[in-house]
């Protein structure tokens, strides 16, 4: 459908806030808009588009026009999305989830990710993981036990030998670190 734009690097609630601003400020009508999505009114004039783009940009995002690309930034806001703005990250099975979502052969979908990416999707997934553990830790509110429950870690070991692999240091180290190095969510 044309009137849907995918927009790259609108990963979080706030990213939404800025890109509905965006819209507004120019007038622009719109039925729908989520991570990575806008669902317009009507079709835009190019002219329209192209400061609509460069508005976009502005702000640290952009039009997708790529079939492939937008596939690929639709399976990182599905990441993203269950793993740091919701509670279904207990239990997920994530070829299932991811096949299901985009009724496509989880196989193909991986490969995709891998060679437009340069990682693979399983490590964009931990790269996510990690990060939430990061802001978790961070805000102090769970023990690691919880953290490992609640992000699907097997046990709390695993959970450090993965976050120590990935960071250097332990979770505990990082919690008493005074450079608690995180990234956004559009840099991972």
């Amino acid at each position: 459908m044309k009137n849907i734009l995918h927009i790259k690097n609108m990963v979080c609630p706030r990213c939404i806030s800025s890109v509905s601003r965006i819209l507004e400020d120019m007038n622009i009508s719109y039925r729908t808009i989520k991570l990575g999505e806008v669902q317009l009114d009507a079709q835009l004039e190019n002219e329209d588009r192209a400061v609509l783009s460069k508005k976009l940009n502005e702000e640290g995002f952009s039009i997708i026009n790529n079939r492939k690309a937008q596939l690929i930034e639709r399976m990182k806001n599905l990441v993203v999305k269950t793993i740091h703005h919701s509670n279904e990250g207990k239990d997920v099975i994530w070829a299932k989830l991811i096949s299901n979502e985009f009724h496509l052969d989880y196989k193909y979908l991986s490969s995709l990710f891998s060679s437009v990416e340069g990682i693979t999707l399983e490590q964009f997934i931990i790269n996510q993981k990690i990060e939430r553990i990061k802001e978790l830790i961070v805000y102090d509110e769970l023990t690691l036990s919880e953290i490992a429950f609640n992000l699907n870690y097997s046990s709390v070991a695993y959970l450090s030998n993965q976050f120590k692999k990935l960071t250097g240091m332990p979770p505990s180290k990082f919690k008493k670190s005074t450079n608690q190095n995180r990234k956004s969510l559009d840099e991972i």
